[in-house]
């Protein structure tokens, strides 16, 4: 679980060198390896995946890479992303939603995916109650008087258990070729590691450095290309004392998907239009009860071939030295083997759950015992009950519902032999 009194707010500064720099300018320069950007992607992914948060913010996702790597971690359920650049979210933003392997196999944890178009420096309820919140290169693009906003935003306001935010150390800068004053256009500073340090000791959080990109052997004073700092938050908040304010606007606008599987509108505030992404989960029962009749079916058509294998096999035993090339004809045999039994004794034999699967005239009964025995079917749906809940209406059963029953295709079993 994710424990309040050991998170970490991380800031993570990041170096543009790897994706914003010619490869002309890097002739004989420092190349990392992997790239640095893909380091800090990892970074927060393995944070995540130690500290299992379940809802993950990243503020100025950009094309939400980061967003899709994360969705696959299967602690989250709720991700957001926030950015100013509609236009760029929206350029990949097709990857967060669902695919067709999605409904077809649905996870068992739920997972709802958001994106808002707005500043960091708004103050918006739905940014409240998120465990981790991601800002990798982000804080070096804001303008002054939106950096002064941004720490009571992010600290006091949303106040998580855990934050990542990115920014290059400039100290780093000299050994990187091409790059005099900012590394890149858009960057409005560029802070050394006493600048950031400095910066980062606010609110109820302690900190912790380190960073990413070690410097070249002989420079190592001049510190990592991407400085990180860790912040762990000392309190754990009681009830709303941190967010007492009382917020019934909405800030920010959520990007509306050209495309998207199971999008719905879940509140209108003046212009504000908020649109969200939901996976198929088991834990919704519609979804459930799909996977259940799926696996029910299956195993259900498994045990009948099973059986009818055993009859054939046991058929052409009976007619070995008597006629060789006699055929094997299932309805005449199921008919002499089980005597045409009535339906009322049809109905008790497959009420004992104990029994096994076994064969009726052209049907095959299988007790619902055998079907919840199946390790798929047992762990979906947990009880006896509830199989028998979920599987009603949708799969054939005995009269008395302690079957399942399967007609058998005679025309079909004769071709195939």
């Amino acid at each position: 679980m994710f424990q309040k009194h050991d998170l970490f707010l991380i800031f993570s500064v990041d170096s543009m060198m790897d994706t914003n720099l010619r490869k002309d300018d890097l002739t004989g320069t420092i190349k990392f390896i992997p790239p640095l950007y893909k380091q800090r992607y990892q970074f927060i992914k393995d944070l995540v995946i130690k500290y299992k948060p379940k809802k993950v913010a990243d503020l100025g996702c950009a094309d939400c890479t980061l967003l899709w790597m994360l969705k696959f971690c299967k602690c989250i359920e709720v991700l957001a992303g926030l950015d100013i650049r509609e236009n760029v979210m929206k350029g990949r933003m097709h990857m967060l939603s669902p695919l067709p392997a999605d409904y077809l196999q649905p996870s068992e944890r739920s997972l709802t995916v958001i994106l808002h178009h707005g500043s960091v420096a708004h103050k918006d309820p739905c940014m409240l109650g998120f465990d981790l919140v991601t800002c990798i290169e982000l804080i070096e693009h804001l303008e002054t008087a939106e950096l002064e906003k941004f720490p009571e935003v992010v600290f006091g306001f949303m106040a998580p258990a855990m934050v990542v935010i990115s920014t290059p150390n400039s100290e780093f800068n000299p050994l990187l070729p091409g790059v005099t004053l900012f590394r890149h256009s858009d960057h409005k500073f560029e802070w050394d590691r006493a600048q950031f340090q400095t910066a980062a000791t606010r609110y109820d959080y302690t900190v912790e450095f380190t960073g990413l990109g070690t410097p070249p052997p002989g420079t190592e004073d001049v510190g990592f290309c991407t400085q990180i700092g860790v912040f762990v938050r000392k309190y754990p908040k009681n009830g709303e004392t941190v967010n007492s304010e009382k917020h019934t606007e909405h800030a920010y606008k959520t990007v509306n998907f050209w495309v998207c599987h199971n999008i719905k509108y879940f509140g209108v505030f003046n212009i504000i239009k908020v649109f969200k992404a939901v996976y198929p989960s088991l834990k919704d029962e519609k979804y459930l009860q799909n996977a259940v009749v799926s696996e029910v079916l299956f195993g259900a058509d498994i045990i009948k071939r099973r059986l009818l294998g055993n009859l054939k096999s046991e058929c052409k035993k009976d007619s070995d030295g008597l006629e060789p090339k006699l055929k094997f004809q299932p309805f005449k045999y199921f008919m002499t083997c089980s005597k045409n039994l009535s339906l009322a004794v049809t109905e008790k034999l497959a009420a004992d759950r104990s029994m096994e699967p076994f064969i009726n005239g052209n049907t095959v009964y299988i007790p619902l015992a055998k079907i919840f025995s199946i390790p798929k079917v047992n762990q979906l749906c947990g009880t006896f009950e509830k199989l028998s809940k979920l599987i009603a209406g949708k799969v054939a059963l005995s009269n008395d519902g302690s079957a399942v029953i399967v007609t058998i295709e005679y025309e079909n079993e004769e071709q195939e032999n």
